[in-house]
């Protein structure tokens, strides 16, 4: 019997039962970050994370174009959240997050 013959074992498909979902959602317990490293890392490090926040709930609340996404939206969104208002270049920062996630 050729290989190509046999019928492959059935494996588990999210298609045929459903997927549970845990809501609300809990953040991650957070980490301290790794000692030693130079500053300048740190703060690239927490504004990657701050650009994705606020990514994440700029496409929640329906801007899916980073035409859409001034800085002026994107503050407004910050503050809606609870985060600090964020730099120009933070806010660069967001827009090529939505600009590469397509």
């Amino acid at each position: 019997m050729p290989a190509a013959a046999t019928k492959p074992k059935p494996t588990q498909s999210t298609a045929r039962r459903p997927v549970p979902l845990d809501l609300p959602y809990a953040p991650v317990a957070k980490r301290p970050l790794p000692p030693g490293r130079p500053r300048e890392w740190y703060v690239t490090h927490n504004r990657r994370l701050k650009a994705m926040r606020l990514a994440i709930a700029l496409l929640d609340s329906g801007v899916y174009v980073p035409n859409q996404a001034r800085n002026e939206t994107i503050r407004s969104t910050a503050e809606r959240i609870g985060v600090r208002p964020p730099s120009d270049t933070t806010c660069h920062m967001v827009r090529a997050l939505m600009r590469y996630s397509r």
